[in-house]
């Protein structure tokens, strides 16, 4: 399967590059706040920004950080009043693909 962050790396090698050693090398290792933290903002922001592929790749990475179904549910819904209905309805669409492809 290919991921974004390969793609990313084959189409612009550079921002690959940056990707991998900025944003997951060091940003998402500072300890000012959990890779879980991290999860739930990220996802949050994915979904007002209607970002779908992006958006699937991190609600794995936010299960594999601890975040539960319940909670990324109650995330979905909350950003409903901040980013509109048609972005959540979308995103919980995003997640339940996620979900049945995890068994959960």
């Amino acid at each position: 399967m290919t991921t974004a962050r390969t793609v990313t790396a084959e189409i612009s090698p550079k921002l690959g590059e940056l990707s991998a050693d900025v944003l997951f090398g060091d940003v998402w290792e500072r300890p000012e706040l959990s890779k879980r933290d991290r999860s739930m903002i990220t996802v949050a922001s994915l979904i007002v920004l209607y970002r779908t592929d992006q958006l699937r790749g991190h609600l794995g990475r936010a299960l594999d950080n601890g975040v539960t179904k319940e909670e990324i549910s109650e995330i979905i819904c909350h950003m409903a009043f901040y980013g509109g209905w048609p972005t959540a309805a979308n995103a919980a669409r995003v997640a339940k693909e996620v979900f049945e492809e995890r068994g959960i």
